[in-house]
């Protein structure tokens, strides 16, 4: 089997799907028939409350569920000796674990990508099945419901700075120079898709109290912690981890300025976000990386 240097390094076409290390659908033995789940909404946790003595209920928070999806498929090798070994791959691709693989999918002109597990797979020994062109399904179970673009957005930006101003000491000359405009230390993230994307916040030393803030939301993160130069603070707002140089935990540093770390997502459009920090230890080495892929239902 080829090796993969993309989630879709296999794909070229609509109709196909890969899913770890195989390749299905279009130009491929594993022939499809149908994809069931793929443009259908995730079952709802609806927690709507009745309203007591009139009709209707109160809107409650909708949460989704896991994405199902089910791909019928016949094997259709071109040379019959070769169907052994077809088998052997399938066999091997779609063998249960426990931990969820890419599972990426080309339809209609728009590649997405999911993660989630095999958790059935059918293949009947039937006349067809001797004959070498058998059909059967694989059911896939993907835990977070989200279709996300394959390539990752991510934009990165420094404190703010304060710009250097008129120079008095020479006199003034017209036109005037102001000196280069200062940093922001704001950037925004887009997100392209229509549902929200849990983002990948890292911040990078030397800093004091990090934090990045969504400007019209309100949504902070913070953390009472300083890094060094080397250090580097990597928050996965999926995941809900806070991590420091990759291995030990400082969830525990969030301040009481921040919020839940899964509860900062990156909503559909454009979402305006600040990085700030104790500036009275300003260095401009300092700065925030925020990584995020656009999130479709």
């Amino acid at each position: 089997m080829p090796l993969l240097r993309s989630a879709d390094g296999l794909i070229t076409q609509d109709g196909q799907i890969q899913y770890g290390g195989l390749l299905l659908g279009e130009e491929t033995p594993y022939v499809g028939e149908k994809l069931t789940g793929w443009d259908d909404l995730p079952d709802f946790d609806v927690a709507d409350v009745a309203m007591p003595g009139q009709h209707g209920v109160w809107p409650g928070q909708m949460l989704a569920g896991s994405r199902v999806l089910q791909w019928d498929f016949s094997i259709l090798p071109d040379d019959l000796e070769d169907y052994p070994a077809i088998l052997n791959r399938l066999r091997a691709a779609t063998a249960p674990g426990q931990e969820e693989q890419k599972l990426v999918v080309q339809l209609a002109g728009a590649r997405r990508m999911l993660r989630g597990r095999i958790t059935r797979r059918s293949l009947p020994a039937d006349r067809q099945y001797t004959k070498g062109e058998p059909s059967g399904s694989l059911v896939w179970e993907c835990s977070d419901p989200r279709r996300y673009s394959v390539t990752e957005s991510r934009t990165r930006v420094g404190l703010p700075e304060s710009e250097p101003g008129l120079d008095w000491a020479g006199g003034l000359e017209w036109p005037l120079d102001w000196g280069p405009a200062g940093s922001t230390g704001s950037v925004t993230a887009t997100n392209a898709g229509d549902a929200p994307a849990h983002p990948v916040v890292e911040f990078r030393g030397p800093v004091v109290r990090p934090a990045v803030v969504q400007t019209e939301r309100g949504l902070v993160l913070e953390y009472g912690l300083t890094l060094a130069e080397r250090d580097t603070l990597t928050v996965d707002c999926a995941a809900g981890t806070v991590m420091l140089n990759g291995s030990a935990s400082r969830l525990y540093a969030a301040t009481r300025s921040s919020v839940p770390e899964q509860t900062f997502t990156v909503e559909p459009g454009s979402t305006p976000m600040s990085f700030r920090a104790d500036m009275s230890a300003y260095d401009p080495r300092a700065s925030v990386t925020v990584r995020w892929r656009n999130a479709f239902w």
